[in-house]
């Protein structure tokens, strides 16, 4: 009870006026009011018209202290309201210090009200009579706006009459800036290595080594070999040649429909590479279509064992004698 005393009430007006400025104090004023009309528009809302329930709000604004509300007129056609409020406490507040900066806070009530009466983005309630000024009353007039509370306390932020406590809430917003930025960032990161572990996986697939038999692997081809895939298959057959001591390197083409020189070259050296490191290489499932390519490109093959399919090229180096033949050679 003590805090609605004219004089405390005036008293941590003044401090935080003087603290933040006028013209900032009453947005900020007027934005608490807007963001409280939750409860308010719960009781509008269970009365059977808009003007019953603003009749049941008018009882419970005087009992709170917000003064006597009187609806003069409401124009939805127009989009207009009109309200007069008597003793408000602000303005007796602020008669009791001699000063007059507007009834903001029940302005901003009366903004959100009408706001969701009149089904727009935003209201703006203009102050047209102060009871701090000597009036009888309060008045206000509540219309659309085109400018949001928001927009009008970023403007004041970018005019000449920035205050300490912009500042301060510029800071605050540059840091949660930084800070959303850096969540981006590290999300970004995230995004970038599961992509990169999806190439290599992806990478994998297109070449897989196979390990069919003791000291055999099967590497199967699919699709076009360019310069970049070739190098990459290479370098998977060699080094899987090299860590499980295979004697035996298996290139299926049954999955390859058509063939260019550059292709055969690549496969080309894949063998010879593979026979470097100790592999006898085997190729299977040459199409005829890739076979007649092969002789009209003049691809030589008479030096690289050829099998028509990879079973058959299994049943080969399963058999005894051959096993026995490619470990002595």
């Amino acid at each position: 009870m003590t805090a609605w005393i004219e004089s405390t009430m005036a008293g941590l007006l003044t401090t935080v006026q003087r603290m933040v400025g006028a013209e900032r104090f009453e947005l900020a004023m007027q934005q608490g009011g807007r963001d409280s009309i939750d409860g308010d528009w719960r009781m509008i809302a269970s009365a059977s018209t808009f003007e019953e329930g603003f009749e049941r709000l008018i009882r419970v604004a005087a009992a709170a202290g917000w003064g006597r509300w009187q609806l003069v007129s409401v124009d939805l056609v127009a989009r207009e309201a009109r309200v007069r409020v008597y003793n408000n406490w602000e303005s007796v507040a602020q008669r009791a210090l001699g000063v007059s900066w507007g009834a903001s806070f029940v302005a901003g009530k009366l903004s959100g009200i009408f706001q969701r009466h009149f089904g727009v983005p935003t209201c703006w309630a203009e102050q047209t009579l102060f009871a701090a000024e000597g009036d009888a009353f309060d008045e206000f007039v509540i219309r659309p706006s085109d400018r949001s509370l928001e927009a009008r306390l970023d403007a004041l932020f970018q005019s000449d009459q920035v205050t300490k406590a912009d500042l301060a809430v510029a800071l605050e917003r540059v840091r949660r800036e930084v800070e959303e930025r850096t969540q981006a960032e590290h999300a970004l990161r995230e995004k970038l290595d599961l992509i990169a572990q999806q190439e290599e996986a992806i990478r994998a697939l297109s070449t897989p080594i196979i390990e069919v038999w003791d000291g055999v692997l099967t590497l199967p081809l699919f699709g076009a070999v360019d310069t970049r895939r070739a190098a990459e298959m290479m370098e998977r057959l060699l080094d899987a040649i090299t860590h499980k001591g295979a004697r035996v390197a298996i290139i299926d083409l049954t999955g390859v429909d058509a063939i260019d020189a550059e292709t055969a070259d690549h496969i080309g050296k894949l063998v010879r590479a593979a026979e470097l490191v100790g592999a006898k290489c085997t190729i299977t499932g040459i199409r005829p279509a890739v076979a007649q390519t092969m002789v009209e490109i003049g691809i030589d093959l008479t030096k690289i064992a050829t099998l028509s399919t990879l079973r058959e090229a299994l049943r080969r180096c399963m058999r005894p004698s051959d096993l026995r033949t490619q470990k002595n050679s």
